[in-house]
């Protein structure tokens, strides 16, 4: 068994992109979930994480040779109000490892105790919230979704108090990186160009290669195309992230901080499920225009670098902006079209889709069981409320190709209630509707009669109206 070989580039940086801090040991950790596939694709040895010596580096209990934790340090907008101080208040960056596919991989603590960012929190992770984000982390990378990625899960033998006494567990999260838009904004905002010119180097080796060092515009453009591709497929899915602060923005084009996020049932162009989301910012249909204006804020701290004449250099990044639209139609059309079994089509299809789309709207019908449905030929107008709104479309659609759409439509998401069903055994100590969960999670676009309950939409009774951050 070998523990991880680390190389840490991002430790490498100037002191003040970071802390160097030990996590904080806990009482008594057990291990919850390995990710396999994840720790061979890391280069990583999964017996090794299962043994003492891993499961102590899971828990922050003992670092192995070459680790060298550090928080991060950023700032960002927060539901648009401005904080320029952020940074990892409860998460650590062990180190960084060479994955088998030669990329390079941040593994990171989450839950690990208290850092200079913690702002008065204690810097540790209740079981709920830690569950919910291997389940969903895991689930979008079934789904074809760039995601951070959940290599494990532990118990900490730990209580910790949030509205009451609850398990303290630790993830440990998996990433190319953890670079944010805030983390621009930091030192952007400091005035530190020095900074701004080694992150944006950074950033770039990790990222985007193809882009020259130094390019600003270019590295600009490549997150703009990045992140519409990202939204375009989180629309696809009905997923609404629920706190799409420029920290929780990713330079890599990755979901990242599965806080209140969720997966709509009905679906509904308006839909907010997170409860500190008072004014509906981060609602399904308006993720696009926030991405644009979170872009912004990142174009705003490269103007320097894009060019030394500020006019230049906004006249620029506008430019690099207004082509956000572009590159969000053309994912959007691949998305959509994809679903309902065309490879390509035009203003005709976009129609068709919108249609679709406010029938099942007015009509209460389920978004993931009506694609599906769709895709098996059977099934899709029982969703609706009135099926002969869904008959009057289908005539006008007149089919598509079964096996893209069969590829294009889930048969399975993380659905609200399945995953606070399994989180609330979790807090009994049963984890095999976790196990079961995750199992079906990794083949969403299979029909497997195993977990054909799974594929159900709630009950009323079921019905989650309300997602909760983490913290």
């Amino acid at each position: 068994m070998n523990p991880p070989r680390f190389d840490n580039s991002y430790a490498r940086l100037p002191q003040r992109f970071y802390t160097k801090l030990q996590p904080k040991p806990v009482a008594s950790p057990s291990v919850i979930a390995v990710n396999d596939a994840l720790a061979a694709q890391m280069g990583l040895d999964a017996d090794w994480l299962r043994s003492d010596d891993g499961v102590a580096m899971l828990a922050g209990n003992a670092m192995p040779h070459g680790a060298d934790p550090l928080a991060q340090v950023y700032a960002g907008h927060q539901f648009g109000g401005w904080s320029p101080q952020l940074g990892d208040g409860r998460a650590n960056v062990i180190g960084e490892v060479l994955g088998a596919d030669g990329g390079r991989w941040d593994i990171q603590l989450k839950g690990s105790g208290p850092t200079p960012y913690s702002r008065r929190g204690d810097g540790r992770a209740g079981l709920g919230p830690v569950l919910r984000e291997y389940i969903v982390s895991e689930a979008m990378h079934a789904l074809g979704v760039p995601t951070t990625r959940a290599l494990a899960a532990v118990q900490t033998g730990e209580r910790v108090q949030r509205e009451t006494g609850v398990p303290g567990a630790i993830l440990t999260r998996a990433a190319r990186s953890h670079i944010r838009v805030g983390t621009f904004q930091f030192f952007a905002s400091r005035d530190d160009q020095e900074a701004v010119s080694l992150l944006l180097d950074h950033a770039i080796e990790r990222h985007y290669p193809e882009v020259a060092l130094g390019d600003a515009l270019g590295f600009l453009t490549a997150v703009i195309a990045a992140q519409a591709k990202l939204v375009a497929k989180w629309m696809g899915l009905g997923f609404i992230h629920g706190v799409m602060n420029t920290d929780n923005t990713h330079v890599g084009g990755l979901t990242i901080d599965y806080g209140p996020c969720a997966f709509m049932d009905a679906y509904h162009p308006a839909k907010v499920f997170s409860s500190i989301d008072q004014q509906g910012r981060y609602a399904y249909q308006g993720q696009p225009e926030v991405l644009v204006w979170n872009l912004a804020q990142l174009a705003t701290s490269l103007l320097p670098l894009i060019d030394p004449d500020r006019d230049k250099a906004v006249t620029a990044a506008r430019t690099a902006l207004e082509s956000f639209g572009d590159y969000y139609t053309a994912a959007w059309k691949q998305v959509f079209f994809a679903k309902i079994g065309f490879a390509t089509g035009g203003d005709a299809q976009v129609v068709l889709i919108q249609d679709l789309l406010t029938r099942m709207s007015d009509n209460g019908a389920d978004f993931t069981r009506v694609f599906r449905a769709m895709a098996r030929g059977q099934g899709a107008r029982d969703e609706f409320v009135d099926p002969t709104s869904f008959d009057h479309w289908e005539t006008r659609w007149g089919g598509g190709d079964t096996e893209l759409m069969m590829a294009s439509n889930p048969a399975i998401i993380p659905r609200n209630h399945r995953v606070e069903e399994a989180i609330q055994a979790g807090l009994q100590g049963d984890f095999a509707p976790f196990n079961r969960l995750n199992a079906a999670l990794a083949l969403p676009f299979k029909d497997v009669a195993e977990h054909a309950d799974l594929e159900a939409a709630p009950s009323n009774q079921q019905l989650i109206h309300q997602t909760f951050c983490g913290t």
